[in-house]
């Protein structure tokens, strides 16, 4: 009996949302899983470059990340950050012991002359991390954030300010001069299926389709494309979603989420809760369905994949018997 063909699936994705959908495709046994991962959150603390949607991903797909906040190392310490605040030093974004090793080495390579994405090859095979895992840019993007009390990195906004703050502007600074990344494209354009996962579609997603050639080539791949909506009943699941659209004068709804995506997917899943939203007036040639996509155990996470790679799989016959 011959092997089930592989599936070629690339992920655009970012934060705790873009993690669980990618440990979902992660554990489908006829799965190859390309991620394209958000890095306009990156920023240098304590003379280190930190890369957190980058190592969320790491750390989740390998098995080290802690649990029960969905970001951080597993089974973590903070005496060096006890350390640096002894000195003196602002530690409120919270970078534990082995994290502070991770980034360590980032720094360290990138000083070495090492690309960005070497770095994260590097860090990859050395833990034994079961995906490709593609920077959205090999140059420095970085999300910043007006508030009431003006300008901020987006880690300010979301670690030192909680996400508190109304947001009145977001800008993508380095975004519309980077240089264009050819593997996140060619990995877009090769795919059997794309799927755009649960995170912020203004925080996570906008960084990677800002970029040149992103969305091009998720306008002209001839792969099914997927997004899944992160809110479920008019809320995000974690994260300042919701807040954020609402600040930024947008209703936080399926229909937000779909206008957002309008021309570069071809369905959009929504939470069975919001069933009632299946028959709203959305961008033409976009279809809405409703999965169970709250994820909070890996069989959930793996059942959504699996679904989500059914729909497209079957929609990908359908459109060779026409």
């Amino acid at each position: 009996m011959s092997e089930p063909k592989r599936i070629s699936v690339t992920l655009l994705a970012g934060g705790v949302g873009g993690a669980k959908m990618a440990e979902g495709f992660a554990h489908l046994p006829n799965v190859d899983l390309t991620i394209i991962c958000n890095v306009a959150d990156d920023e240098e603390f304590h003379g280190l470059w930190v890369s957190p949607d980058v190592d969320t991903m790491i750390y989740t797909l390998s098995g080290r990340i802690d649990r029960n906040q969905g970001w951080g190392v597993a089974d973590e310490g903070q005496r060096a950050l006890s350390v640096l605040k002894e000195l003196g030093q602002d530690t409120w974004m919270t970078l534990g012991d082995k994290d502070l090793g991770l980034h360590i080495f980032r720094t360290m390579r990138l000083r070495q002359g090492a690309s960005r994405q070497r770095i994260t090859d590097e860090i990859c095979r050395a833990f034994s991390v079961p995906a490709k895992l593609l920077l959205a840019s090999e140059e420095v993007v970085q999300t910043r954030v007006r508030t009431p009390m003006g300008w901020q990195s987006f880690q300010e906004y979301f670690v030192r300010e909680r996400c508190e703050p109304d947001v009145l502007e977001l800008r993508y600074e380095g975004q519309s001069e980077a240089a264009p990344n050819p593997k996140p494209i060619e990995a877009i354009r090769n795919a059997d299926v794309v799927v755009i996962a649960p995170s912020n579609p203004l925080m996570s997603i906008q960084p990677i389709l800002g970029l040149l050639g992103i969305a091009d080539a998720l306008r002209s791949t001839q792969a099914p494309r997927i997004a899944v909506s992160p809110l479920v009943g008019g809320k995000a699941i974690k994260g300042p979603a919701d807040k954020m659209l609402k600040s930024l004068g947008f209703e936080p709804s399926t229909a937000s989420i779909a206008n957002n995506y309008a021309g570069l997917i071809d369905t959009l899943v929504i939470d069975s809760v919001d069933k009632v939203e299946l028959s709203g007036t959305y961008p033409d040639g976009l279809r809405v369905v409703a999965e169970q996509t709250v994820m909070k155990t890996r069989e959930d996470k793996v059942a959504l994949a699996g679904n989500l790679l059914q729909r497209a799989m079957t929609d990908r016959v359908a459109e060779a018997l026409v």
